[in-house]
């Protein structure tokens, strides 16, 4: 039995690999992970050569710490620090299924929505195009699930021609300046917490210093999913510059 522990624990991993990617949507990084492990439990198992295994050892180690220091600000940015009397909230979009909110976007738009409600002050700019898919624009139908829990419509900006969180930003900041406002220092950004840090960091090279409000994934595996896929996404844009 105890030599087929490492058998045991690969077909696991595979049939978990295999639910993420088939079974449930947005776990792709997931899946990824899960046969990965397996893949590195049955190498060990079968490659004997020394020098192999030590040589992925050290990969891996390599590839964790690599991860980490990327993972980390991500992880940190992750949270709510909007203070109390910022005058405008700029809610990002996260896709439409037809004319309905996505998991994602809805978990956004509750967090405005706790935000608009405990701050009556403060104004909403919904930003979003229209993507393959959807029926109407990422932005009016943020508009639309705000004032149908109570939010009066002249405290909501719609922002529809943003088909990246860049365009989100700076046709956002834009439309907030022509109602004389100035974003920075005055306007938070709303957005899933995973995507909180690159999001900042976006503001900050358009010139504007913003504070985040974290909407909470609600389903932990693909919190998950995203913090891992969200290490990579950093990494391409510190890279390229590219969103």
């Amino acid at each position: 039995m105890k030599n087929r522990l490492w058998l045991i624990a690969a077909a696991i991993l595979l049939l978990a690999a295999a639910l993420f990617a088939f079974a449930m949507t947005g776990h792709g990084f997931v899946a990824a992970l899960c046969a990965l492990m397996a893949a590195v439990i049955a190498f060990y198992h079968f490659v004997r050569i020394r020098a192999l295994r030590i040589a992925l050892a050290a990969a891996l180690a390599l590839g964790l710490a690599v991860f980490g220091v990327i993972e980390a600000p991500i992880v940190r940015d992750a949270r709510t620090t909007a203070p109390e009397d910022v005058d405008y909230i700029v809610v990002l979009g996260a896709g439409l299924h037809g004319d309905t909110p996505s998991l994602s976007l809805t978990d956004r738009l509750d967090a405005a929505l706790d935000w608009l409600e405990s701050h009556p002050g403060c104004t909403a700019v919904v930003s979003g195009g229209q993507g393959p898919g959807e029926t109407m624009t990422e932005g009016e139908a943020m508009s639309v699930w705000l004032e149908a829990k109570g939010i009066a419509p002249e405290r909501i900006i719609v922002e529809d021609r943003a088909t990246s969180t860049w365009e989100n930003l700076e046709n956002s900041f834009a439309l907030i300046r022509g109602r004389g406002g100035e974003p920075d220092g005055d306007c938070a950004i709303v957005t899933s917490e995973y995507h909180l840090h690159r999001a900042l960091a976006m503001a900050e090279r358009l010139g504007v210093d913003c504070s985040g409000i974290a909407g909470r994934t609600s389903w932990p595996t693909l919190a998950l999913n995203y913090f891992i896929r969200e290490a990579f996404a950093v990494t391409y844009y510190r890279l390229t510059g590219e969103i």
